[in-house]
């Protein structure tokens, strides 16, 4: 039986508008379809916090402007994501396929994710979307909008919006049946559309999910032999960026909670893919999680590179 796999991409590694991220989702496809050469089952999650913050952006400006735009909800901005990024991904999967001649079928899963009304993570918005911008700019953007802005890993200012945890994958069985019969299927995209449940069904909230946690939640649920969590490097550092640096090729579940009580992981950053893989491996009684660069993911699983991790 193929092992089934579950890989996590991050929306920055995704461009930050159509044009640039059709020309990144070229390079994207090949080192996925090369687990799919493997032998690999391959179920996709993917970020979309710049792509998500845009849209909402641009739609907010749009419906100010007058002319009769409306304004967009949170929650369909994320659906919106999920669709064009799907889309682009698909497509370059299936090129990449062609080119090595397998025959497998890609599809994208609009996806919605319950999460908890009541969750803290709506009193404390703390999830960054949207662009990178100076403190000049944030401040301004925050005094006109009231949106809240953090500074992001030495990287810029980013708005934050909530993000709750998820709870309950709503398409699971849809994906789980296109898996089955062969397909390699993109899912939980951005985290999934965050939805609560009320008594006349489900209602999206305006929040956006980590999409770290979503493809925890997803590989748990799904069964999957390993969670590959694709970030920038090729694997986990200690001391990242100060003097005393070191790469990490293995960490147990005792050794994650030492890092993280010792801080060695960013907020927004690494904590939340390392705290995703925990989840994981804490419900998985064979599982390993991985976290590497997209780049290199083919040869992680090989042991070359990235950082495994055990319970």
């Amino acid at each position: 039986m193929a092992e089934r796999i579950v890989v996590a991409l991050g929306g920055n590694a995704l461009g930050r508008t159509p044009e640039e991220q059709l020309a990144l989702v070229e390079g994207t496809a090949k080192p996925i379809v090369d687990l799919v050469e493997k032998g690999y089952e391959v179920i996709i999650g993917h970020g979309n916090g710049p792509q998500v913050g845009l849209i909402n952006l641009a739609m907010e400006f749009s419906a100010n402007k007058g002319g009769g735009t409306p304004f967009m909800p949170f929650p369909e901005c994320g659906a919106m994501t999920q669709g064009y990024i799907g889309y682009h991904l698909q497509q370059a999967i299936q090129a990449e396929l062609r080119k090595r001649g397998i025959d497998r079928a890609c599809a994208t899963v609009i996806t919605q994710v319950v999460v908890d009304g009541n969750d803290p993570g709506f009193q404390n918005p703390a999830k960054p979307v949207g662009s990178f911008y100076t403190q000049d700019e944030a401040e301004r953007i925050a005094a006109e909008k009231g949106f809240r802005f953090v500074e992001d890993a030495g990287r810029g200012w980013r708005r934050v919006v909530p993000s709750p945890i998820p709870k309950r994958i709503v398409e699971l069985k849809a994906v789980e049946q296109l898996v089955r019969a062969g397909d390699i299927v993109i899912t939980v995209g951005g985290g999934g559309i965050p939805v609560v449940e009320t008594e006349q069904g489900l209602r999206g909230v305006a929040a956006v999910i980590d999409k770290d946690r979503a493809s925890a939640l997803l590989a748990r649920d799904i069964g999957a032999d390993r969670l590959i969590i694709l970030t920038a490097v090729d694997r986990v550092c200690v001391n990242y960026n100060k003097p005393g640096q070191r790469e990490l090729a293995e960490m147990t579940l005792a050794d994650c909670e030492r890092y993280i009580a010792q801080g060695q992981f960013a907020p927004g950053s690494m904590l939340p893919k390392v705290e995703s893989c925990m989840a994981f491996l804490r419900d998985s009684e064979h599982g390993t999680a991985l976290i590497t660069s997209l780049s290199r993911a083919a040869e992680a699983l090989e042991g070359k590179t990235g950082t495994v991790i055990r319970r």
